[in-house]
């Protein structure tokens, strides 16, 4: 029998266990086990289809069709790719649709300063940049005060320099904030510079997890960041000769 339980953890932040999704019959989560420590960041990687986003999907509650037990904190958020404001709505009313009841503007200008995006809190979407849309969703997770934070590839329809900015914001903030993050991204790179352990997903299950033993700020030009990012990309197939680079 199906046991999907929402609710608070106190060892972990997160505590998957035997957990199955199936699609037309095809398991695509296949038995997955997954723990995540409160306050750990956690970058999930794998080929397209290995079901990273359908995890990701549980974990926030927006798939309940389920066999195994899932449980997370009731306080949660998620960041999707699209960020998809509502264009009718200024920004600090696209942050304020994520709190129930009559929360006030003050509310979310506070979030919005924090991503350094309170200025821009009486503007309409459509006059964002690709980045300032993305930081608005980021405004709206973090003012539900998650202890789990959800980020699925987040990054991925913004520009080098804007995705260089939102990688580096999202970091900042999850040092301040001290939530648990998982993290789904394609990005090798992206995974070890913002993650304390890495994941690889494969055949529906956790394949191999690599901890990632850097200090903080991390950048691209350490040897150690070159050797892990190497070993994660021979472990995805892609080798270690200089195509891999």
């Amino acid at each position: 029998m199906a046991t999907d339980v929402h609710r608070p953890v106190t060892a972990q932040a997160v505590h998957v266990a035997g957990l199955t999704r199936r699609f037309d019959g095809r398991a695509v989560l296949d038995d997955l086990y997954l723990d995540v420590r409160p306050g750990e960041f956690v970058a999930l990687l794998g080929h397209g289809g290995c079901g990273k986003s359908t995890l990701l999907r549980i974990l926030a509650g927006l798939d309940r069709d389920i066999e195994g037990t899932v449980l997370v904190p009731r306080r949660r958020a998620v960041v999707f790719a699209a960020p998809r404001p509502m264009p009718w709505k200024r920004v600090w009313r696209n942050v304020l649709l994520a709190l129930p009841g009559k929360a006030g503007r003050s509310v979310t200008e506070r979030a919005l300063d924090e991503i350094g995006l309170g200025h821009r809190a009486a503007a309409w979407p459509k006059a964002l940049s690709g980045g300032g849309a993305q930081r608005t969703s980021l405004a709206r997770a973090l003012i539900r005060e998650p202890d789990l934070l959800l980020l699925d590839e987040p990054f991925g329809a913004l520009d080098a320099l804007s995705r260089i900015k939102a990688q580096r914001l999202v970091g900042e903030v999850w040092q301040r904030r001290g939530c648990a993050v998982l993290l789904v991204t394609p990005d090798v790179e992206e995974a070890v510079l913002l993650a304390d352990r890495v994941l690889v997903m494969d055949g529906g299950v956790i394949a191999h997890e690599q901890r990632i033993d850097l200090g903080r700020p991390r950048g691209i030009a350490d040897p150690r960041f070159a050797e892990l990012r190497a070993g994660l990309l021979e472990r995805l197939g892609f080798g270690t000769g200089p195509e891999a680079a």
